[in-house]
This record gives C-alpha cells, structure tokens and sequence, in this order.
C-alpha cells in the first residue's frame, strides 16, 4: 500500500495511491502520524480501503503533496553510511553507524521549492531511502527489527555545507534549515519493498545526473540500523531513520558543485517514486 497525505500545508488530509490514482480516505477518520502507526494503522487502513476505496473520492493528481506522514517525534540521520560517498569524502570508512538529527521543521512536501537560507553559500543535496518506524521500539534485536519498520519512502537530505562543517558544533545546524527534508511523494508499506538492499536511486540537477546507484552500496543495513539506534534512544511510531546517500553530492566534486536559486532537482528511488523541487533564495522564498 502507498499512503500519501495531500493539500495545502498544514491542512493536509489522508489518501491513498490505487492504480495511480489518489484517493481521499479522510472518512478513514485518522491522519498518518504516531497514534496511527502505534494502533495498527497500516493493516487497519490496508482492510478499510479494500471495503471503502471505492466509494470514496479521487483527487486531482495536480493537487499538491505534502510529506506522506505526520510530524515525526525526530528525524535521525546516518552519516557516510555508502562506501563510495565516505570515498568522495575523504573520510575513512565508519566503523559503528554515525548518528546525527534533523530539526522536524525541515519536513515539507516532495515538491514544495527549497528555499536556500539566507547567509547560505554551499546548499547541497543527498538522495536518501528514509525508515518509517511502526511501532515503539527499544533494544531491539538486529533479527527482529524489520518487526518494528512500516515502510519507507524516498528523501532528499539537504545540506548546508558550511554552516555543517565550518561552524563550531554539531552537523545539525548544517541539515535543519525549513524545506531541508522534502519526503515522499508516498510511504510505501514494508510488504511492497521486496528488497530494499537492492533500490536504484538517483538524483539530477538542471537534468543532469549527479548521484545514480544503488542502496546495496550501503555500509550499515537497515535491519542493523534500527537495532543499532534502539539501544540508544527510544524510536517511537512514525519516526524516520535517514540511511545516507550514496556518491554524488555537490561537495564531491571538483570544484564543488552548489545549489543555485533557479535550480531543478529531481530525484527517484526505485519503487518509492520521485520528487521535484525548484530552488529560491530565502528572500523570494519568505518575503
């Protein structure tokens, strides 16, 4: 099943997508956040839509999307988690997952523009597959933790290079900016994602191809992902594990490569779908 969450933001209402179509399944009475997932939502959902998909409104496709979920209690990054990334880097190859979070702030739509924040200079992008937890999970066994995963959807981790590597403390600052976690265009349940060690992702900029690979490139899987972080902090329903993306940043090339107002990023990831968004300064942007 593919869940989406559509309209205007901070108004968004639930729906499906069935056969490509988006389905208003407001009667359904809930949204997709912490109390959906904690309370079986998705196999609730799953037997409601077989009974009542048919009855119940479709949504113009030109609708706008917002993310597929609810406000997470926290988004957590994995940093340097693809071979050829932490090469690009310069960095040596981690040897435990490296853990970092995004402000929950930064979450928008799959297409909304990015606004680039003011003061920025070295705005980059990362495609990323993004963990939706579906149930509280803490000090969970790497065998079990697929157990506690929802599905997953696709999304484009932004960066401000300088303001994560140049300023004093931690990344955080450098990923939490407003429209820094554009997710979806839809949560994909665990059931539909036969093999989510082997998705093609990919990412273009102006229609060039800057990031095409694959999430077999990872260091960290997904199942040892969420044990890992269980025995750190509790992951709660709707959380979002960011797994880290792969070659291709802006800050790997030579030059560097960074985002300009005007600027067209498109990216995909296999059976998750794709998104769009169009870049402006933080003037044009919020004023």
């Amino acid at each position: 099943m593919k869940i989406l969450r559509f309209g205007e933001p901070g108004k968004e209402k639930p729906g499906v997508l069935i056969n490509n179509e988006i389905i208003d399944v407001s009667a359904f009475g809930e949204d997709f956040g912490e109390k959906f997932f904690e309370s079986g939502g998705i196999e609730r959902l799953s037997i409601w839509v077989k009974t009542n998909a048919g009855k119940q409104p479709k949504v113009s496709s030109k609708i706008r999307l917002g993310a597929p979920f609810a406000r997470p209690s926290k988004i957590i990054c994995i940093g340097l988690n693809y071979t050829k990334h932490a090469l690009e880097s310069n960095m040596p190859l981690p040897t435990e997952p490296i853990i970092f979070f995004k402000a929950t702030t930064a979450l928008c739509g799959p297409n909304d523009a990015l606004v680039i924040p003011r003061d920025s200079v070295k705005t980059d992008w990362e495609v990323e597959l993004a963990v939706v937890i579906g149930k509280t999970a803490s000090y969970v066994e790497e065998k079990d933790a697929m157990d506690y995963v929802a599905g997953f959807c696709l999304h484009n981790d932004y960066s401000e290079r300088a303001f994560q590597l140049e300023r004093n403390g931690q990344w955080v600052k450098g990923k939490s900016c407003d429209t820094f976690a554009p997710m979806g265009p839809y949560l994909v349940t665990k059931d539909e994602v036969l093999d989510f060690n082997n998705l093609h992702m990919w990412l273009k900029v102006n229609g060039k191809m800057m990031q095409d690979n694959n999430t077999d490139d990872m260091i960290f899987e997904v199942p040892y992902l969420v044990s890992y972080i269980s025995k750190f902090m509790t992951l709660l329903p709707g959380d979002i594990i960011s797994t880290g993306t792969p070659a291709g940043v802006g800050l790997g090339f030579k030059p560097p490569i960074f985002v300009k107002p005007g600027d067209v990023i498109e990216l995909g990831i296999e059976g998750l779908g794709e998104q769009r968004q169009e870049a402006r300064s933080y003037s044009v942007g919020l004023d």
